[in-house]
Formats: structure tokens, sequence, C-alpha cells
């Protein structure tokens, strides 16, 4: 299942109203291009140097910090829409994290210089901008404090809830992550997210075919979720 971008997609690179001038758009635009790239691909590595914004328009993206004793934790999946590394390229000249394409995927690149050109000079998209990422890292740091202070259980259930509500907007889907790469996502281990995913199926919460996934009980699953 490929997550492609829609109408509006743009609205949050340029959006609407007075806070771009067509100028402005056009320049961002000519001063832009789009790449694609393949699943597994690496859009940038962890300590490169950063040189462009990139903004996903198709495709699905995971952004993966490297720690001690090659143990990786997922900080989110971007979706199409989303600003990749604009943490980074405002808050250092490298990479603090690695993205790499889940399914294909379609990026568009925008001059750095230029960027900063347009944000310079345009008060309201700076401070558009820094909602988004504002909105963003909260959103991630929600997500990691709750792998500290959850059970198995309610870790597992908000993985589901997460592809389901914030990725695929369906109750059924397909996970595009290895089980290894999910029990990084949910903070536990392989072993034991493979369990609990069985546990549920057991108890009839979810059906699982593989990689895909069915919720035959949102209202557990969000309970799950809730009590921890």
């Amino acid at each position: 299942m490929i997550i492609k971008n829609d109408t509006d997609i743009y609205d949050k690179l340029f959006p609407k109203g007075d806070i771009l001038t067509n100028e402005e758009i056009n320049q961002l635009k000519s001063s832009g291009k789009t790449i694609n790239f393949n699943k597994k691909d690496i859009i940038f590595r962890q300590g490169t140097l950063t040189s462009h914004v990139m903004y996903l328009e198709t495709g699905l993206i995971k952004l993966s910090k490297d720690g001690r004793n090659n143990r990786s934790i997922i900080l989110k999946i971007a979706t199409p829409g989303y600003f990749i590394g604009l943490t980074s390229i405002f808050g250092d000249k490298t990479f603090q994290h690695t993205a790499t394409a889940i399914e294909d995927s379609s990026v568009f690149f925008i001059d750095i210089n230029t960027f900063n050109s347009v944000l310079e000079k345009n008060g309201k998209y700076s401070v558009y901008l820094l909602k988004k990422v504002c909105k963003n890292n909260l959103n991630i740091v929600d997500r990691i404090t709750s792998q500290y202070q959850k059970q198995l259980p309610g870790k597992i259930a908000d993985i589901i809830l997460y592809f389901s509500e914030n990725i695929y907007h369906s109750n059924t889907f397909e996970f595009p992550l290895t089980r290894n790469e999910l029990a990084e996502l949910a903070g536990t281990t392989k072993e034991s997210f493979i369990r609990t995913l069985t546990e549920f199926k057991n108890d009839r919460i979810i059906e699982i075919d593989g990689k895909f996934i069915k919720i035959k009980s949102i209202d557990i699953i969000k309970t799950l979720s809730r009590i921890g």
C-alpha cells in the first residue's frame, strides 16, 4: 500500500492565503527538484552534512536514530506532506538521524539557501514552519514517553493505532516494517512484540496474515492504549 499525495499536499509546502506570495512560491519551486527513491533507499544518513530542505511528496519514510551497540530507535514514520529533517537543518550542520524509504517514495528537494532567503524575508512563513516543527517534535516526545510508561500490551496497541489512525486511516492495513523494526518502534524486543501480537490474535482483537492486520475490536485496542 503506497501513501500517495492528494490535491492539498502542497498546501503544507506552499500554504494558501497571505503566508507566501506568488513570487516566493515560484522562487521555491524553481530551486527545487523531485527525486524518486526505491524501497530501502537511504535519503540521508545520520552525521552527514545538511544541504537541502526535503518535503515528502509520496510514499513512506522511516526516521531512525542510531545509538550504542548497533541499536537504533525509530523516531517517526513520515507520510506525504512532512518536512524531512527540518529540525536538523535548522539546529545543526549535520543530520541527527537517518531517513530511509520503506516504500517507493518521491521527495522534493529545495536549495537550503533559497529556502533561508524566503524565511528571512517572510516572518509569517517562518512562524508557520516553526509551529509545524514544534508539533512534530511534541508528537515524537509523547510517543517515546509512552514507551517507558506503558506495559507491553499498551505499547503494541499504540503501534497498531499509529498505523491505523496516523498512517493508513483504515482498520485494515499492511505493516510496512519488519518485525524487528516494529519492535524498535514500540520500544521492546522482537520476541515480545510477536508474542503480544499472537495474544491479540488469540483473543480475537485482531486478525493477522503475514504483514496484513485487520482490527476486529478497535474499542479494545483503544482501551489497551489508554490504560497502558
